[in-house]
């Protein structure tokens, strides 16, 4: 841990805010402490720059590998097309077998365009959905990543993105003129988007079709329904979701269809690739508007894609996953039942997470979790994305982990202080600057 936190020093010294992505600052899970860095992953296991094997019970690279880390078969496409030549003056023909395949597997669908990230594919399915419907204002719910055309919902209220994912995010460096033109409502409120769609003119629906909750009283038809009737395109952002419960997109399970969907994360297993997927109408836009960008035309993301796809065909992992899950939270909710410590179970099964809800110690809970389970050799907090590796073996051992740990928790609600049990400061709960 020595030598990851000494680089991580020297990295908030030469890199504003120390890395690329939020979620795996060390400052998120176990500040001064966290290994920072690994130098090798495979299955569920990542070791550090020390050599110590841990077991990621936590993120799993932002749920971005519902295979495990390292597949043999994803790298091994991967390691193919990069022999034969990851890019040239010609184009790479996986993006055509890619966009075939995502077609056929969303019947929905006329077209497909790709890019290597979940914000990209955001930022371009607005810039389509835009000129295809020839009205700027969008109506949106969920976290959709750190483009303009999104961030700008904070300059007409600040704590509109709190709501919706991560509190403490600023408006900052994004035009004050965007003001007005990405409108946030609330999930499972249709009262909400309907008022929007009212007073605005509204181009296109943006939402997540479950994170925190699923969709309730036929929330999802009602949006659809809406969509279609004022010619709104509706458009569902599943780079998360994705994937991780069914073959495609989790939509398909509600029996409903949008215009437009996104995929990221899992669609490459690890490697970087998203996709825009929509009808010909609203897609063939896209020929209107400059959208273009040299490295989203390598070879690796949609080889690795492809390979992926091949394999969830194959084995079908949602039902491990799935029911793995469900084991996590029945896990947590023992440990709390048996220690009377109050937990909310929230997101997708596939997307265990748990909160504190009735103390004011949540982050300091947390931060004890990471902390002890860390010690015992686990990566871990209160949310676990879910992968094929994780077998009843490791969820067992998990667990039997865990349980001091829940029993400390258990006696910080009958009055021991917990800020006493940590080794470090607690960890931060929103976006904040990193010194």
């Amino acid at each position: 841990m020595q030598t990851g936190q000494t680089l991580w020093k020297r990295a908030k010294q030469i890199i504003p805010g120390g890395n690329m992505l939020l979620a795996k600052r060390p400052e998120s899970f176990l500040p001064d402490l966290w290994p920072a860095y690994f130098s090798k992953a495979k299955g569920c296991r990542v070791w550090d720059m020390d050599g110590n094997e841990y077991i990621d019970m936590s993120i799993m690279g932002i749920g971005a590998h519902l295979l495990g880390y390292g597949h043999p078969a994803v790298d091994e496409a991967v390691c193919k097309v990069i022999a034969d030549g990851n890019m040239s003056t010609l184009n790479g023909p996986e993006e055509v077998y890619l966009a075939e395949k995502l077609i056929e597997l969303h019947p929905w669908a006329d077209m497909a365009r790709f890019a290597r990230t979940g914000s990209d594919a955001n930022a371009v399915a607005i810039r389509i959905a835009r000129a295809a419907s020839g009205r700027d204002k969008v109506a949106f719910c969920g976290f959709h990543g750190w483009h303009d055309w999104y961030m700008s919902a904070s300059h007409d209220d600040k704590d509109c993105l709190a709501q919706q994912f991560l509190p403490g995010l600023e408006p900052n460096g994004i035009p004050k003129t965007l003001s007005g033109t990405a409108l946030p409502f609330v999930y499972n409120d249709y009262a909400s988007l309907e008022t929007l769609v009212q007073q605005h003119d509204i181009g296109a629906i943006k939402l997540e079709i479950a994170r925190h909750t699923e969709p309730q009283d036929g929330f999802l038809h009602q949006v659809r329904k809406l969509a279609s009737e004022r010619g709104i395109v509706l458009i569902f952002d599943e780079c998360t979701s994705g994937f991780r419960e069914t073959l495609g997109g989790v939509h398909k399970r509600y029996d409903v269809e949008p215009d437009m969907a996104l995929f990221g994360k899992t669609l490459g297993n690890g490697y970087a690739i998203s996709a825009i997927l929509g009808k010909r109408q609203i897609m063939e836009a896209a020929q209107t508007s400059l959208i273009s960008s040299t490295f989203w035309t390598d070879r690796i993301g949609p080889a690795a894609a492809l390979k992926t796809l091949e394999i969830m065909e194959q084995t079908a992992p949602w039902d491990a996953v799935i029911r793995t899950g469900f084991e996590i939270r029945q896990g947590w909710q023992h440990l709390a039942d048996k220690y009377d410590v109050p937990i909310r179970h929230w997101g997708l099964p596939s997307m265990a997470r748990i909160n504190f809800p009735c103390t004011n110690n949540g982050l300091a809970y947390k931060t004890l979790i990471t902390q002890e389970m860390l010690a015992r050799g686990y990566l871990a907090a209160n949310s676990v994305f879910v992968c094929i590796e994780h077998r009843p073996d490791i969820i067992a051992g998990f667990f039997e982990a865990l349980d001091p740990v829940f029993a400390l928790i258990g006696e910080c609600e009958h009055g021991r202080d917990v800020t006493a049990l940590l080794k470090g400061p607690v960890c931060h709960g929103s976006f904040k600057r990193v010194n």
